[in-house]
């Protein structure tokens, strides 16, 4: 019986031993072996190789861009050699042949006037070299060529035609995302301006005036009053960064509620309540203190008494909730939906419409203003910022995007 065992196990062993390597490979594989079929295999590198090229692409077709890009999108199309050019010079080349750029360059003429793709053949004197045919496919942003990706081959391939045209259209649709950012940091850029350029005449004259008249009566008021107008204004035209910390807006809100306070005195009554968790939330540069300035404008147009501000931040979790509240004149809703939507223009300036538009830029359509008004009821304006958001962060701080 002992002997039956031991070849029972001489026979078995190398079974077990087989099996519990296939079961290694099947519930712990190396690499990519645990993805499933070879097909698999081959759409998860080839969507990881994409991904990999996506990032750089999307600052536009630029030098640095194509230079960390060329590599990967190489790898993608599987090509001896690739290029990206611009409309004038060759950005980057990855692989074997760098001497055909010059030649490349004078064959793009064609595509990059027409936006069609070209396949042509290379002469090279060079005996080892291998790259012998160059497949052209336009980049297009907009319906405008801005420039080429160029895939070299030893011969002809009918395939790497069309590969090089389906990789062609994806960069194409990664710069056009780039340009899309760039056109939303411009239009960002210009809605600062604007509001900034909102700062009124008429507020800055008040102001001095008001500093003025108490040059002589109270040199020390005076003085105080100036260097809240100095800060309010070098706040309201500093020059970094899109956001900025909700503390540092509020600041700024001091400052020019200390200027308002000046010129009407008991007319204007404020009451603050601020939680302080929420003070280093970052938000939009120059995003609360055009609503401040609205409800002090409303507040205290056609009316003899006091007038009370309401400014609250709460902490709501994911969420700072910040509303400002008045006991104005209040306005008519339908005329307020039409000022957000900017089909009229409104006495005030632009605030309003201008900062309902950049937090739906920000943080999307839900997390616009809500204003709550009437005629002669005052207004309550109410705005979400979440605390964590993609893209939202402080100039010269390190926060994941």
């Amino acid at each position: 019986m002992s002997g039956f065992l031991a070849g029972l196990l001489v026979a078995v062993l190398p079974l077990l031993g087989a099996g519990f390597w296939l079961g290694r490979r099947t519930a712990r594989p190396a690499g990519l072996a645990g993805l499933g079929s070879p097909v698999e295999h081959a759409t998860f590198e080839t969507l990881h190789t994409a991904s990999l090229a996506t990032p750089p692409l999307r600052a536009g077709l630029t030098e640095e861009a194509a230079g960390k890009s060329a590599r990967k999108l190489r790898s993608l199309l599987g090509t001896d050699a690739l290029c990206l050019t611009d409309r004038a010079q060759v950005l980057a080349w990855d692989g074997a042949g760098a001497h055909h750029r010059a030649e490349i360059m004078e064959r793009l003429a064609g595509p990059l006037d027409t936006g069609r793709g070209e396949a042509f053949p290379l002469t090279c004197d060079t005996p080892d070299c291998t790259v012998r045919w160059a497949v052209v496919a336009p980049l297009t942003v907009d319906d405008r060529v801005h420039g080429a990706l160029v895939a070299c081959a030893p011969r002809e391939s009918a395939v790497l035609v069309r590969a090089a045209g389906e990789v062609a259209r994806w960069v194409s649709v990664q710069l056009e995302l780039a340009d899309l950012d760039q056109s939303r940091t411009r239009l960002i850029e210009a809605e600062i301006r604007a509001l900034r350029a909102q700062i009124s005449p008429h507020f800055i004259f008040n102001s001095l005036a008001v500093i003025a008249s108490f040059v002589r009566t109270d040199p020390e008021r005076a003085r105080e009053l100036l260097l809240e107008f100095a800060d309010f204004t070098r706040y309201s035209f500093r020059r970094h960064g899109d956001f900025t910390t909700l503390a540092d807006e509020l600041h700024a809100i001091d400052h020019y509620l200390a200027l308002v306070r000046a010129r009407f005195g008991d007319r204007l009554a404020v009451t603050l309540q601020i939680a302080p968790e929420v003070l280093p939330v970052a938000l939009p540069f120059l995003c609360l203190q055009p609503l401040v300035e609205n409800a002090v404008k409303h507040g205290l147009e056609g009316k003899a008494d006091t007038c009370h501000i309401q400014i609250t931040a709460q902490d709501t979790g994911a969420e700072a909730l910040v509303v400002i509240e008045d006991d104005g004149a209040g306005m008519d809703p339908d005329l307020l939906r039409r000022i957000l939507a900017r089909e009229v223009s409104p006495t005030g300036g632009i605030g309003l419409s201008n900062v309902d538009d950049r937090l739906r830029q920000v943080y999307g359509d839900d997390h616009g203003l809500v204003i709550e008004t009437a005629v002669g009821a005052g207004m309550k304006i109410t705005v979400r910022l979440p605390k964590y958001q993609p893209g939202v962060h402080l100039a010269g701080r390190l926060t994941p995007k």
